[in-house]
């Protein structure tokens, strides 16, 4: 079964940048659909970008299009979230789901079949 695995989250002033990554073991990341998902105390998950397994333009949340770049490296398993010019309203748990599929990214959480754990990014002065 395939594992995802999130890292570099921490604490950052508003306008810095973060990377976080996501690590997947278990399979191949070519066939999977990766997204980003993140929730801040008392809200829904949110979508926030999306990698498709064929490839073609990734999705991005309009609250985060021009800040945030996903990518994926395949021969390595892992994806990347590029975040600048971050606001306090990005604070919050950081999830990358994956979906072994050839069919488009979806916003959903209830598509993605497999979880990391979380990785908190706060965005305070």
């Amino acid at each position: 079964q395939v594992q995802l695995v999130e890292s570099g989250g921490g604490l950052v002033q508003p306008g810095g940048s973060l990377r976080l990554s996501c690590a997947v073991s278990g399979d191949t990341l070519k066939y999977f659909n990766i997204a980003w998902f993140r929730q801040a105390p008392g809200k829904e998950r949110e979508g926030v970008s999306c990698s498709r397994s064929s490839g073609g333009s990734p999705n991005y949340a309009d609250s985060v299009k021009g800040r945030f770049t996903i990518s994926r490296d395949n021969a390595k398993n892992t994806v990347t979230l590029q975040m600048n010019s971050l606001k306090p309203e990005d604070t919050g748990t950081y999830y990358c789901a994956g979906r072994r599929t050839s069919l488009s990214c979806s916003s959903s959480p209830a598509e993605y079949d497999s979880w990391g754990q979380g990785t908190q990014v706060t965005v305070s002065s």
